[in-house]
């Protein structure tokens, strides 16, 4: 017998937030939040999510009145639960001025986003808004924007013309600073259309920072399948999550917030120690196993970790090149934040596949790795386990595998990067094509990786990914 179609049975709380790029992460991280801080402190803190792009997400959520099944996968086993916070979801593509509407009405008290490096249409690695980039030149000229920089710009500007405040802008992409970024990125867009409305924005927004962290595998066919076995009921747009969830946001807003902190997340005044402790712990580690675990053939990172040459190697990493990098966050010990990671690495439950962690390399590589690498370079560290994922990097970008077949790289600049490495002589001259790439690598790092990435690159080609990862650990 077919499961029941799930439909909202309770109403969604009055409109609150605006949240852009409504994927699977945030519908499995923040939305639950908000929903269990409106259930435990009430407040008008309904979510409307805008698709910039894709129907995908609105076609699904849709005959469901926005509510959904999120599904906990643990070692002792699953959790579903019904998310009804969502109110709805508009499509930026097809009525922009909808968006614009909601975003400008005085109900709509904070724009989030999770939109991935590439949505803020920045230079990965300086944080600075690409003005070349052909959404932010249409922003520029046309009052119906397209990127996510041009929505929060636009509709702000009606704000300000409507004499109301603005609302607070609550990135949750994984860029360090990430508020810093969006706040920049904002600010020279506007600085472009008109400097009285950058200056305005200046004074009167607010663009906290926060650090997410929950790992949210993509939902396959046979999930959705599963949920509907295990629920009784057909839900079209469920997300599956591990237990672990963390928040921190730095408490900064223009006119109030959901009570966050009632349900767990951590309030704080300085989010820098946080993110960097998880882009460089989590995130580096995770493309490191991406690139190089895809290499070796393993489909999931559950699957690198029980490979105790890819086990040792992120422990590692972890204690030779990661930490030395970091000062901790108050009262967290980074040992005991490395032994959680690892459990969770290790989650036999969360299927969760290298191609996607592996996708946008180019926008993730300055904060993930790079950075990491410079710092433990500038301090006379050798690195090579690092090296070596950059290495992973480029081979992977190469689109051929260690097998011959072809990878299906997903990345901004895919073709770009596919060219440099086709059209260069030598695997010395394949690193040295991708290491001129200035969006990624600035010039004083490419020049210091230059060696040590390219016999990490040989070693790749003549060992294969797996010895070559066995070489590096002691």
């Amino acid at each position: 017998m077919p499961a029941e179609r799930l439909t909202r049975v309770v109403d969604a709380p009055a409109q609150g937030i605006v949240h852009l790029g409504l994927g699977a992460f945030f519908r499995a991280h923040g939305a639950i939040y908000t929903a269990e801080a409106v259930a435990a402190s009430g407040g008008a803190w309904g979510i409307t999510g805008v698709s910039l792009q894709s129907p995908r997400v609105r076609d699904a959520l849709a005959p469901q009145g926005g509510t959904y099944i999120a599904l906990e996968l643990g070692p002792g086993g699953e959790i579903a639960r019904r998310v009804d916070v969502v109110r709805g979801v508009l499509v930026a593509r097809e009525d922009p001025e909808a968006v614009l509407d909601l975003m400008a009405d005085p109900a709509t008290r904070i724009v989030s986003l999770t939109v991935t490096e590439k949505g803020y249409c920045h230079e990965p690695a300086t944080g600075a808004l690409n003005l070349a980039h052909p959404d932010i030149q249409h922003d520029i000229a046309n009052p119906m924007p397209v990127s996510a920089p041009g929505f929060i710009v636009r509709a702000l500007a009606m704000r300000r013309a409507a004499g109301l405040a603005p609302f607070t802008v609550l990135t949750c992409d994984n860029l360090p600073n990430n508020g810093q970024v969006a706040k920049g990125v904002v600010l020279a867009l506007a600085g472009e259309i008109d400097p009285g409305l950058a200056a305005w924005i200046a004074a009167e927004g607010r663009f906290p920072s926060t650090m997410v962290d929950r790992i949210v595998p993509a939902t396959k066919p046979e999930d959705i399948a599963h949920i509907a076995e295990l629920t009784g009921l057909q839900d079209d747009a469920p997300v599956i999550h591990e237990p672990f969830r963390q928040w921190v946001i730095e408490d900064d807003f223009v006119d109030g917030r959901p009570d966050w902190g009632a349900v767990g997340a951590e309030l704080v005044a300085d989010v820098t120690p946080y993110e960097h402790m998880k882009l460089r712990m989590l995130n580096g580690t995770h493309s490191a196993l991406a690139y190089l675990g895809y290499l070796a053939s393993h489909e999931t990172i559950a699957d690198c970790m029980g490979d105790p040459v890819f086990a040792d190697f992120v422990e590692y990493l972890w204690r030779a090149e990661i930490i030395p990098s970091l000062a901790p966050p108050p009262g967290v010990s980074l040992a005991g934040y490395a032994e959680a990671l690892r459990a969770r690495f290790a989650n036999p439950a969360i299927r969760h596949r290298p191609w996607q962690i592996a996708m946008d390399g180019s926008q993730k590589l300055p904060q993930r790795l790079l950075g990491t690498l410079a710092d433990g370079l500038a301090a006379g560290r050798a690195m090579p386990g690092l090296m070596l994922a950059v290495a992973g990097w480029m081979r992977y970008v190469g689109g051929v595998d260690e097998l011959g077949r072809a990878i299906d790289v997903r990345d901004p600049l895919a073709a770009r990067l596919k060219a440099l490495s086709d059209g260069a002589a030598g695997l010395d001259g394949k690193v040295a094509a991708l290491l001129s790439v200035r969006e990624v690598f600035p010039e004083p790092l490419a020049a210091q990786l230059q060696a040590p990435v390219s016999a990490a690159y040989a070693a790749l080609y003549t060992e294969g990914a797996r010895a070559a990862v066995f070489d590096i650990t002691p």
